[in-house]
């Protein structure tokens, strides 16, 4: 081999391992930047879900309140000494009744939005336990029966658990799980 083929090998080989290193270098840099676009975009993602849940907590802890506060509106105690007015007859009482547990549900209808499916199912299943309780009280009466008969209808059937109670428990369960 001659001096210059050895020379052109030596050439080649350098600048084989230059163009090597530098695609090494290159991949490195690459990948470096990559993670960092990723980093940046995750911490981007976690800033916006905390600035949500900053935003969305309270919202929803509102709305616990709210359903809270409907649900003790529509217990026996507090649905009865709200609808009864001396004068009333049983059917009007009964029709009072029920037409306020209905205009507290749709009043909060949208607060399903903020709740899991599984409590709101409970609540719509305690107002409609309510509704029920209130007809069978009135239906086991007759039409002439002095109004506070119902009352103490309602208050019996509801003695040992209202139907209220099992969806404020279920509150209180999935608030300690969320917030607790």
């Amino acid at each position: 081999m001659s001096t210059g083929q050895i020379i052109i090998l030596n050439v080649l080989a350098v600048l084989a391992t230059i163009a090597l290193v530098g695609l090494i270098f290159h991949l490195l840099v690459k990948r470096y930047f990559d993670n960092e676009q990723k980093a940046r975009l995750l911490q981007i993602k976690m800033d916006e879900r905390s600035e949500t849940l900053r935003v969305v907590t309270p919202i929803r802890l509102q709305a616990y309140e709210r359903m809270a506060l409907f649900l003790e509106r529509i217990s026996p105690n507090s649905l009865v000494l709200r609808c009864y007015q001396p004068g009333m007859d049983l059917r009007l009482l009964q029709g009072v009744m029920t037409k306020n547990i209905r205009d507290e549900w749709e009043h909060n209808l949208s607060q399903q939005v903020y709740l899991t499916p599984d409590l709101w199912a409970r609540i719509r299943e305690a107002k409609d336990e309510m509704i029920n309780l209130v007809n069978s009280a009135a239906v086991s009466l007759t039409d002439t029966t002095d109004p506070t008969r119902l009352a103490a209808t309602i208050f019996a059937s509801a003695a040992d658990r209202s139907p209220v109670d099992g969806a404020l428990e279920a509150m209180h369960n999935e608030l300690k799980e969320l917030f607790g």
